[in-house]
């Protein structure tokens, strides 16, 4: 038996625990108890409370004797007597069994309406009568004082069927275009049916009218709730004369008076799940409502938790056993659970004995089986030295690790670690003298941890008081909240502004103000003073202290030589990306005067230069060829013969230039000459 606790209410769960198979011999069931503590502790409180694969239904008598489930696989119902604790019977079905529900007191009237439009009627002895409905059902509700069965699925009709007279009656046109559920108030016969589109239309039997139409898919819309879609109404309950609760598929539960359009409470799961199944408990004005993953109990004048239930397994349907404090689910596991809460009620008359067994376990509360041992991972046993252990006796396999004996555990700790002890009184040692520092008059002081943290949440805090009104609640401040003490007080958690995952959540952290950082420095000196002030602990000399004031030197000057190489990184990195953001820095035309006797030549050259080389060797081979600079001829071998000239730079063509120049010079020169020698010739016999 397992119990749990939620807001001082113990649940107790009888079904948990290992089961034994059925093809086990007396003896050996005898001798798995002797030997196995889980077995021999189970409450096996009806015998083979289960089905196949998955239970979807579960329904009590109103007698409260018999206790029915439906399930797969194959398609059958189950049903318990409580009076025996056993099984009663059990039948097997041609089809799923959707919804079903118990007519008469006992089980000698049964009404199935399964999943292929097929509903049957059951008595005593097995099947009745069969008949089928035109649309695929979803869900019904039997109407005691006119005999009819109403029917609603897919389908804007809500279909009458009279067992008195055995034939359909005229169906009632709804405004929907599917009906998902229903249910008849048992005080003044009320039909109400809800709807895909989020609405519950109520109907007067008597007059086949429609006398009401509630929107529940807006009043379930709040300011806090997110929907992907419309709500549509999967669950409905009507409790008393006037009120009536309503689950959506989206995981809300509405609370409404009859006699008004508005929900008087609106509680959302959380989960965004829909609702299965709801239920009312009158002692305690209490509403158990269930989606697949949870059960919750709420007041209904008020909307406070009571306490809730999370099954290992998704939830089908829920039941509350009249008048006493047992909930019976059916899931999808092949186990049906049954839990059992002391405040809801008493147990019920065939297991009073419930009583008597939750009052000694509360008198005298016994220790789990795991108080003996430790739980280890691989990396601690190899710390220890004790991996050779892996598959021996002394470690129990579990999840990521393994049990140990406690007292093992601690004989090896104090081997490998002698010094624990003395570890350990120096931290309690620490922790009295901030006890007591605690207790004095402080105006202002910062945690050892997250100390810039702190003090923005402190900055924020201040800024905030001024605007906040005085009807506004007093939000709660993570300095003091008990939950985020461990945060700045173990070192674990510092965070390291340096990493790469806060740069990248926190880019604007490395911009703190110089206020902060002046406050932060006032703050420390502050704290240096005081703890100059304060006398040496006991037990520790200042000799001890400088060594360990020497050793923390040595590993700050080495954390200074790891961060001065994080920075030299960190240049590295910031170099290269001014050399890719210069390359990529488009430059701006400059203007330049052209010195004189120069001359300017245009940027065709360049061009066609790069034309010339996105082209083809043989398409620049033929282009060479007709500008003259090469040459390709046939040789006798029949191998090919190249000749080209060389192009001539800037530069050699300006010496060519001024060679030519000095040569025509010359030239002109001598035929000067040469002409003055020929004039003075003709003249000489005078």
């Amino acid at each position: 038996m397992q119990v749990s606790s939620l807001n001082e209410v113990k649940i107790y769960s009888l079904s948990a625990g290992r089961s034994l198979p059925e093809w086990l011999s007396d003896r050996k069931k005898r001798a798995l108890q002797k030997k196995n503590v889980d077995v021999r502790r189970r409450i096996e409180l009806i015998q083979d409370f289960d089905m196949p694969t998955v239970s979807t239904k579960i329904k009590v008598s109103r007698d409260g004797q018999y206790i029915m489930a439906a399930g797969t696989y194959k398609p059958r119902i189950r049903c318990f007597d409580t009076y025996q604790l056993s099984l009663k019977f059990e039948r097997c079905l041609d089809s799923e069994v959707v919804t079903f529900d118990i007519l008469s007191d006992d089980y000698s009237k049964i009404v199935f309406l399964q999943c292929d439009r097929y509903v049957e009627f059951h008595s005593q002895h097995g099947r009745y009568y069969r008949t089928r409905i035109p649309k695929f059902g979803r869900d019904f509700s039997y109407h005691y004082p006119s005999c009819d069965l109403y029917f609603v699925g897919a389908s804007s009709e809500v279909y009458r069927l009279n067992l008195e007279q055995g034939r359909y009656l005229n169906s009632l046109q709804t405004d929907a275009s599917e009906n998902n559920v229903c249910d008849i108030n048992p005080i003044h016969c009320l039909f109400a049916t809800g709807t895909a589109e989020g609405k519950v239309e109520c109907w007067d039997p008597r007059t086949r009218n429609r006398v009401g139409v509630l929107d529940c898919a807006l009043s379930s819309v709040t300011a806090d709730t997110e929907i992907d879609g419309l709500p549509s109404i999967s669950a409905l309950k009507f409790n008393g004369a006037l009120n009536m609760a309503v689950g959506t598929s989206t995981g809300q539960v509405l609370l409404y008076d009859l006699r008004s359009s508005n929900p008087l409470i609106v509680k959302d799961h959380q989960y965004g799940l829909p609702i299965k199944s709801i239920q009312f408990q009158d002692p305690l004005d209490l509403i158990i409502s269930a989606d697949s993953r949870i059960i919750k109990m709420w007041n209904k004048d008020t909307g406070k938790i009571f306490t809730s239930m999370e099954p290992e397994h998704d939830i089908n349907d829920i039941c509350l056993y009249p008048n006493s404090g047992m909930l019976l689910t059916a899931n999808e596991d092949p186990k049906m659970n049954i839990y059992y809460i002391p405040v809801l009620g008493p147990a019920p008359r065939w297991c009073s004995f419930l009583d008597n067994l939750t009052e000694e376990l509360e008198e005298n509360p016994e220790s789990t089986v795991y108080d003996d041992y430790k739980f280890v991972t691989r990396k601690d046993l190899e710390n220890l030295g004790l991996a050779h252990l892996i598959g021996s006796p002394l470690l129990r396999a579990y999840m990521h690790g393994f049990f140990m004996d406690i007292r093992l555990y601690h004989k090896v700790k104090m081997m490998v670690n002698p010094f624990a002890y003395e570890e350990y009184r120096k931290e309690k040692i620490r922790q009295k003298i901030e006890e007591t520092r605690a207790q004095r008059v402080q105006l202002k002081k910062l945690p050892k941890v997250n100390k810039e943290l702190a003090l923005k949440l402190i900055e924020e805090e201040e800024e905030q008081q001024p605007t906040r009104k005085k009807k506004q609640k007093n939000l709660p401040n993570i300095l003091t909240d008990d939950r985020f003490k461990v945060m700045f007080e173990n070192p674990d958690f510092q965070v390291d502004e340096k990493s790469e995952e806060f740069r990248l959540l926190n880019p604007l952290v490395s911009k703190i103000s110089e206020k902060r950082k002046k406050k932060l420095k006032i703050l420390e000196q502050q704290e240096a003073q005081e703890q100059e002030e304060e006398e040496e602990p006991e037990g520790k000399p200042s000799d001890a202290e400088s060594s360990e004031t020497s050793d923390d030197e040595k590993g700050w000057v080495e954390e200074v030589r790891k961060q001065r190489k994080l920075l030299r990184q960190e240049e590295k990195v910031k170099r290269q990306e001014r050399f890719k953001e210069d390359q990529q820095t488009t430059l701006k035309p400059q203007f330049f005067e052209i010195k004189t006797g120069e001359e300017f030549r245009s940027f065709k050259d360049s061009v066609k230069k790069q034309k010339l080389m996105k082209k083809t060797l043989g398409d620049r081979l033929k282009l060479e060829e007709k500008l003259g600079t090469l040459s390709v001829s046939d040789t006798t071998v029949g191998s090919k013969q190249m000749t080209f000239k060389l192009k001539k730079s800037g530069q050699q063509k300006k010496q060519q230039e001024a060679e030519k120049q000095h040569h025509q010079e010359r030239k002109n020169l001598r035929r000067s000459a040469s002409h003055l020698k020929s004039k003075r010739g003709r003249r000489g016999p005078f």
